[in-house]
């Protein structure tokens, strides 16, 4: 009886060692080893064993770790005061180092990006820091991979995730926006006109080198008018001309035919036959405009 209750407490003893030596390490860990205070090794992923109460596994996480940088009220090189706040993505890359270098290395990389992030936006202008945030996310980085290297830490991407800014400052700029936004206005319509007023002067030369297309374009006008339903028309001057043109013409033909036709009773004297005039309005000879109506 007494051997056995020995055995059992044997059994039980090992059982306990055996549970305080084993010790898992995740896929995406490393485990840095300490015996009696001394690092001894990095353990990789799987299950490790070591000493009871002699040995001390600390485990790293090697994954990327998302860590928000806290607004900033930062002074820009122009003297406007901006509220800063961004974002940083870092990794252990020697899991030694994390542990032996620095105390808590979370803590210790979010102060340091805190004063980078003030001093670097410190140094470039409003319009910079808002325009030129690649390169200021750059510069950031760059400045906190020269700290962080001795802790084994890389800091894969900064970048700035709001600016805020006074409301002084948004009137300010909403105000330059838009006298902007004029400016390119009355510049656009400036080019316009430019351009519509060298189409009419080439539109005008090629009329008058070709009268007969203006009178296409007067009649076009005419049937522009019609699909419009409009009740009043309106001839220009140069088809009233050619209506002159045609009643001249007609008074002419009148006086011809009359001319050759031979008298029924000649009289006792000859005499010269009056001679035949066809009154001409004086704005169809001078190429004057006149309104018609049409329903």
């Amino acid at each position: 009886m007494p051997i056995l209750i020995v055995v059992i407490c044997v059994l039980v003893v090992a059982l306990i060692a055996l549970a305080l030596s084993l010790r898992i390490v995740k896929q995406y860990e490393q485990g840095v080893l300490f015996r009696l205070g001394r690092v001894i090794g990095v353990r990789q992923p799987g299950l490790t064993f070591i000493i009871p109460f002699v040995d001390d596994l600390r485990r790293v996480s090697l994954r990327i770790v998302t860590m928000p940088i806290q607004s900033q009220g930062i002074i820009t090189r122009d003297n406007v005061s901006v509220d800063v706040s961004a974002v940083a993505y870092y990794r252990v890359v020697d899991a030694v180092k994390s542990v032996v270098a620095i105390e808590n290395v979370a803590d210790a990389i979010n102060q340091i990006a805190q004063t980078t992030l003030r001093k670097v936006v410190g140094q470039h202008t409003l319009d910079e820091t808002l325009s030129e945030t690649d390169r200021i996310n750059v510069s950031i980085r760059e400045i906190l991979d020269v700290q962080t290297v001795e802790w084994g830490v890389v800091i894969t991407l900064v970048e700035l995730k709001d600016i805020q800014l006074p409301e002084s400052m948004k009137r300010a700029m909403a105000r330059q926006a838009e006298a902007e936004r004029e400016k390119r206005a009355k510049i656009i319509s400036a080019e316009g006109e430019s351009l519509a007023a060298d189409a009419l002067g080439t539109a005008s030369d090629i009329m008058m080198a070709h009268p007969l297309a203006l009178q296409l374009r007067n009649l076009q006008s005419l049937v522009e008018l019609g699909v419009d339903k409009n009740t009043t028309v309106v001839f220009p001057a140069p088809l009233m001309s050619t209506i002159g043109e045609l009643g001249a013409f007609l008074a002419r033909e009148t006086a011809a035919s009359a001319a050759h036709t031979p008298p029924a009773d000649p009289p006792a004297a000859a005499t010269e036959p009056p001679a035949v005039t066809t009154p001409i309005p004086t704005a169809l000879s001078n190429g004057g405009g006149a309104i018609g109506r049409r329903s």
